[in-house]
């Protein structure tokens, strides 16, 4: 149990947490802690439907495989375009943003628009080499950059204790559920991560205990040391904190800990999203080369390297997307973005999990299978809607086009398909 809640935590904490205490904030003021609550339920309805999902499929693929299996090849390229497009591209390209705000506030002559984006394209054009030239060397480089991400933030809530007003901590005012919604909105996305350590929870020892246990465990860790770092965050800023999207835990180690704080919270954003950006440029490909494999997308994507033997194309294509997107798009409608994409993806996750029982799809073994019959997916799905009902009609939007896109490619492979199903016929 111990070992799968670790996984899920490492999946979970990343860059994201380092700007959006401010940006809740923002929305809820010092009531946002409310937001973390609220989040925290929902991902965990989620993540137990991830994990029977999980069980029952247990393919490679992980969401998109489950969502295929349930509803079909339609659904399933959906979901999987969906998730390439709002878990990978859209989130790296928002991490992104977030080394360049830390580098611009190390570094004050570097906040103009040429330099931040000759550094978002220098980023990515790294990462790509490094991953093109070999899988072993992009994972060194993950698991070098990832060692130490969850000190500053510790740190940072012990230090800060020191130094809040506990006034600041005073509601205002009671929060209205749609703005707690919008909070958790936002918040979703520092809690994307749950369904890649859940994947294979099939393989877990007795699972219809370990894996709840073991989800509960991580993500009270988790909303731990989220919900410390916004109390931390409140009491030590107060209302400044709602103005201060950008560093927000920058601004509050420096408060606490001076200018060498400021510095090393800073550097620790940079080094955490490294980490993410690197584990993204050597896993999102791989979803990719399975577009270009399964005729969804141009089967030049699943071209490999001749002497490296990696997916060259499909890593320079989401490089490519990743960074044209975090050119052309600013950190607050980035996460929302994602965030849709992610909840329309969780959604066909958490129904499939009625249909997979409907049809007792399973895999070798006994399956996880949630207690409470169909009580926690349909619960789960009610959730996920009623966060959707507050994204607006731009973030929608941007979902339907991807949707849009994806039928069109699908509908073309089934037409080629057919007319050589015709071809063969005669």
């Amino acid at each position: 149990m111990r070992e799968l809640a670790a996984n899920i935590v490492n999946n979970v904490v990343g860059s994201g947490i380092f700007v959006l205490p401010g940006v809740v904030a923002a929305v809820l003021g010092s009531a946002a802690l409310a937001a973390y609550l609220v989040c925290a339920g929902a991902i965990g309805l989620v993540a137990l439907c991830l994990a029977e999902a999980g069980s029952r499929v247990p393919e490679s693929g992980g969401t998109y495989a489950y969502a295929e299996r349930a509803f079909g090849p339609y659904v399933g390229a959906l979901t999987g375009v969906l998730f390439w497009f709002g878990a990978q591209v859209v989130s790296s390209a928002a991490i992104a943003t977030v080394i360049v705000a830390s580098v611009v506030a190390l570094v004050p002559a570097t906040d103009n628009s040429i330099v931040r984006g000759a550094i978002l394209v220098t980023i990515y054009a790294g990462f790509a080499i490094v991953n093109i030239v070999g899988v072993r060397r992009g994972a060194r480089v993950m698991e070098v950059l990832t060692g130490a991400k969850l000190v500053p933030l510790i740190v940072l809530v012990v230090a800060g204790l020191f130094a809040m007003h506990w006034g600041n901590l005073v509601w205002t005012h009671v929060p209205s559920a749609h703005d707690v919604a919008r909070g958790a909105l936002l918040l979703i996305f520092a809690f994307v991560g749950t369904e890649g350590a859940l994947s294979s929870s099939g393989e877990v020892r007795q699972p219809s205990r370990t894996v709840p246990r073991a989800v509960l465990l991580a993500l009270c860790s988790v909303a731990l040391l989220y919900s410390g770092l916004q109390v931390v965050s409140q009491g030590v800023l107060g209302a400044d904190l709602a103005t201060n999207t950008a560093t927000p835990l920058a601004a509050v180690a420096e408060r606490a800990m001076g200018g060498a704080g400021r510095s090393f919270l800073l550097f620790a954003a940079i080094i955490s999203a490294f980490s993410y950006l690197s584990g993204d440029l050597l896993a999102s490909p791989r979803l990719l080369f399975a577009f270009g494999r399964d005729g969804l997308m141009p089967a030049r994507l699943a071209s490999v390297h001749p002497r490296f033997r990696t997916p060259h194309i499909a890593i320079i294509a989401h490089a490519v997307c990743c960074c044209v997107v975090a050119l052309t798009g600013e950190l607050q409608s980035l996460v929302i973005l994602s965030v849709v994409a992610v909840l329309f993806v969780y959604l066909a996750c958490c129904l499939g999990v009625l249909e997979l029982r409907r049809r007792g799809v399973r895999a070798d073994g006994a399956p996880f299978r949630i207690a409470g019959g169909p009580v926690v997916p349909l619960l789960a799905s009610g959730v996920v809607v009623w966060l959707l009902t507050t994204a607006s009609w731009r973030e929608f939007a941007g979902v339907g086009g991807v949707v849009v896109v994806t039928t069109v490619l699908f509908l073309v492979r089934a037409g080629v398909r057919r007319e050589h199903r015709d071809a063969g016929g005669h």
